[in-house]
C-alpha cells in the first residue's frame, strides 16, 4: 500500500465512520427517551404519552435503519481496506466486533421488529418489555464496539505469536479503562444529542402550529430538561477520559498542549522501543478537534441552562418563536461536537507501537 492509498483509505473510513456515528449518537439516546415515554404511557395509560411514543418511535426507527446501512459499509471496509490489521489483530479485537454484530444486527433488530409490528398485538406489558430490550441492547452494542476501539487505543491482554496477536487475558480487554470511560462519555453525549433533537423538532412543530400542541409541548420540555444533566455527566466522563488518555497516550496530550519538548522526548522514546517511525499524531486534527469540542460544549451548556429556565413558563413554550428558532438551529451542534471529539481522539498516539498507523 502506497502512502497516497493509505491516506485515501483513512479518509474513506473516517467519512463512513463519521456518518455512521451520527446516527448511532442519536438513536442510542432516542431509544432511551422512547422507552421512558412508553413506560409512562403504560403505567398511567396516558393517551398523549402513547402518541408521543409512536411519533418519536417512528423517527427512531428511520435513523436506526440509516445506522444499520452505514454500519454495513464500515464492515466491508474493515475487510477490504484494512485486511492486514484484521489478519494481525483480529484474534483479539475481532471477537468484540462479532459480539457487536450479534447484539445490534440480530438481537436489537429482532426485538425492534417485534416492537414495530407489536402495536395492538402484544400485551402492553410485553410490548413495553420489548422496547426496553431494544434500549439495553443498544447500550450493549455501544459497549462492544468501544471494546474494539479501546483495544486499538490501548492494546492489552495479548501476546504476539507467529506474527499475529493471540488473546491471553479476556478480562483485561473487556475492562480496558479506555473502553469503560469512553462508554459513559458516549452515552452522555448520546442523551445530549437526543435531547437537542427532541427539543428542536418539537419547537419546529410548535412554530407551525401543529394540531398536537400538547404532545410537542411536553416533548420540548423533555428534551430541554434532559440536556442539562446529560451535559454534566458527559463532561465528568470526559474529564476522567482526559486523565486516562494522559496515562495511556501521553503523546496525544503533548501534541494537544503544543509541548514541543515533550513531543520530541516521547518520539525518541518510542523509536527506541518500537523502531523507526512517526509516532506523532496529526497536530491539526488533534488541536482543532479538541478546541472545537470544548467550545461547543461551553455553548451547549450555557444554551441549555437558558432553555431550562424558559421551559418552566408554559406561554413561552407554546408561542415564543424566536426561542423556537434557536432550538431548531441548535440541533446540529451536538453532532458537530461528536465529530470534533472524534477528530481529537480518532488516531491513536502514545504507547501503541504496532497500531500507531491505524
Amino acid at each position: 500500500m502506497t502512502g497516497e492509498t493509505l491516506e485515501f483509505a483513512r479518509l474513506q473510513f473516517a467519512l463512513t465512520a463519521g456518518a455512521h456515528f451520527l446516527f448511532v449518537a442519536l438513536t442510542v439516546g432516542l431509544a432511551t427517551i422512547v422507552a421512558c415515554m412508553q413506560t409512562r404511557a403504560t403505567l398511567t395509560e396516558s393517551a398523549v404519552h402513547e402518541r408521543m411514543t409512536r411519533f418519536w418511535g417512528q423517527l427512531y426507527v428511520i435513523n436506526y435503519a440509516m445506522g444499520i446501512l452505514t454500519g454495513l459499509v464500515m464492515e466491508f471496509q474493515f475487510g477490504l481496506n484494512w485486511s492486514g490489521l484484521t489478519h494481525f489483530a483480529g484474534n483479539v479485537f475481532g471477537a468484540s466486533l462479532a459480539m457487536e454484530t450479534l447484539v445490534a444486527f440480530f438481537v436489537e433488530s429482532t426485538f425492534l421488529g417485534l416492537w414495530i409490528f407489536g402495536w395492538g398485538r402484544l400485551n402492553r406489558w410485553a410490548h413495553l418489555g420489548v422496547i426496553w430490550v431494544v434500549t439495553i441492547t443498544a447500550y450493549l452494542s455501544a459497549y462492544w464496539i468501544l471494546v474494539s476501539n479501546g483495544f486499538l487505543q490501548n492494546p492489552r491482554g495479548y501476546h504476539v505469536v507467529d506474527g499475529v496477536l493471540r488473546l491471553t487475558d479476556a478480562a483485561a480487554v473487556l475492562t480496558n479503562p479506555n473502553s469503560i470511560v469512553a462508554f459513559f462519555h458516549i452515552i452522555g453525549g448520546s442523551l445530549v444529542t437526543a435531547g437537542f433533537f427532541v427539543a428542536g423538532v418539537s419547537a419546529y412543530q410548535l412554530m407551525r402550529r401543529a394540531v398536537e400542541e400538547e404532545l410537542f409541548r411536553r416533548s420540548l420540555r423533555i428534551g430541554v430538561f434532559l440536556t442539562v444533566p446529560a451535559l454534566v455527566s458527559t463532561v465528568i466522563a470526559g474529564g476522567i477520559q482526559f486523565a486516562v488518555v494522559g496515562g495511556e497516550q501521553p503523546m496525544k496530550l503533548a501534541v494537544f498542549g503544543d509541548v514541543a519538548d515533550e513531543v520530541a522526548h516521547l518520539q525518541a522514546a518510542m523509536m527506541a522501543q518500537f523502531g523507526p517511525g512517526d509516532y506523532v499524531p496529526d497536530a491539526g486534527w488533534v488541536r482543532t478537534g479538541g478546541v472545537l469540542m470544548l467550545v461547543f460544549f461551553a455553548l451547549m451548556f450555557l444554551f441549555s441552562c437558558m432553555n431550562f429556565l424558559l421551559a418552566l413558563a408554559t406561554p413561552v413554550v407554546r408561542r415564543c418563536w424566536p426561542w423556537h428558532l434557536l432550538l431548531i438551529a441548535a440541533i446540529p451542534v451536538p453532532f458537530l461536537t461528536m465529530l470534533a471529539a472524534a477528530g481529537f481522539s480518532g488516531k491513536p498516539g502514545g504507547n501503541l507501537g504496532w497500531c500507531t498507523g491505524c
